[in-house]
């Protein structure tokens, strides 16, 4: 009976928590005074980056402590997300407080919100506006960045982190509720923070970024089959034309795993996404995705590919219910 219970509780707390996070996002009252989550592992992760890796060691050494770090990390992740899911599933209404707690954890609506920023600063404030609201969502140099780059960058953020943020946490957490859920996020902000090929992060954040690699491995596919569905839902959207994409260039992407969702996204609506962009100053000459898709894009197309992620979020959602009534 308990397991039973446990299977159910689960899936019906994650779709509680995809609810919670598509209406009401993050609680910003209640982080100015308690820390979010991922603040709580990024402070952990940035202590040892500090403490354990030092430029006077080795590579061998720096590697060995980055992935001792990782299994560390991976390991209390587990722990504390068991102790927490136990607790709160022996309180009346258990299921319903694990959901408070996962939504947390999950970020469409705040995804949604930066990426819908950038569209409206564009709007308003034209390049310098889209300039300053991009930067603060992707890596790559936004000085160097004109209308259209700004738009597109706005948009491969988009796709990537509808993976990221929002299907892999969900799946993880849908695998192995609250524990999964937790050390996901635990893996993935460790790559973001030292998952790097940066001179200190090559070796030290080695781990963490092979191990976000395999983590995400099933998201992105299912992220981007997620975009295919979403195009069939979208009159403007080419549902074939983002299967074709799919299949023929989400491999070339430099990640394993973001070509997925990008590539789906821009055969759907017709996009060229990627292609040779600027990191700190360095220039890198990326593969085009959909290379014959239109390169002027603008705030318009940032607001047309949301239609389509908020449908993906749907169909996602749509998924959680069916799995919480087979297993209830």
């Amino acid at each position: 009976m308990l397991e039973s219970w446990l299977a159910w509780s689960e899936p019906l707390s994650l779709l509680i928590a995809l609810v919670i996070d598509a209406c009401y996002g993050d609680p910003v009252a209640l982080y100015r005074k308690l820390p979010h989550p991922v603040v709580v592992i990024g402070n952990a992760i940035g202590w040892a980056d500090r403490v354990f890796n030092r430029e006077a060691d080795a590579p061998r050494r720096r590697r060995n402590a980055g992935i001792a770090l990782v299994v560390l990390l991976v390991a209390a992740a587990l722990a504390v997300g068991g102790v927490i899911q136990a607790l709160l599933l022996a309180l009346p209404l258990g299921w319903l407080w694990l959901g408070m707690v996962m939504s947390a954890l999950i970020a469409q609506r705040s995804l949604y919100g930066h990426v819908a920023d950038v569209a409206r600063a564009i709007e308003v404030s034209g390049l310098e506006g889209g300039r300053l609201a991009v930067a603060k969502i992707v890596g790559r140099d936004p000085n160097r960045l004109d209308r259209a780059g700004v738009s597109r960058a706005a948009i491969e953020s988009l796709a990537e982190n509808f993976s990221d943020a929002v299907v892999a946490p969900a799946f993880w957490a849908l695998l192995l509720g609250l524990p999964g859920l937790v050390a996901y996020k635990a893996i993935n902000t460790a790559d973001s923070m030292i998952g790097h090929r940066s001179p200190r992060h090559r070796d030290f954040g080695w781990a963490a970024a092979r191990l976000d690699d395999l983590v995400n491995w099933p998201a992105a596919r299912l992220s981007a089959f997620l975009i295919l569905l979403g195009a069939l839902l979208l009159p403007s959207a080419d549902a074939p034309k983002a299967l074709a994409v799919t299949l023929r260039d989400a491999r070339r992407h430099r990640s394993p795993n973001a070509g997925w969702p990008e590539a789906a996204l821009a055969g759907a609506l017709g996009f060229a996404l990627n292609g040779p962009r600027a990191y700190h100053g360095v220039p890198t000459d990326e593969p085009w995705t959909h290379k014959t898709g239109r390169k002027t894009l603008d705030a318009p197309d940032i607001w047309h590919a949301l239609r389509l992620y908020l449908r993906a979020c749907l169909l996602l959602g749509i998924g959680v219910t069916a799995v919480a009534v087979i297993g209830h």
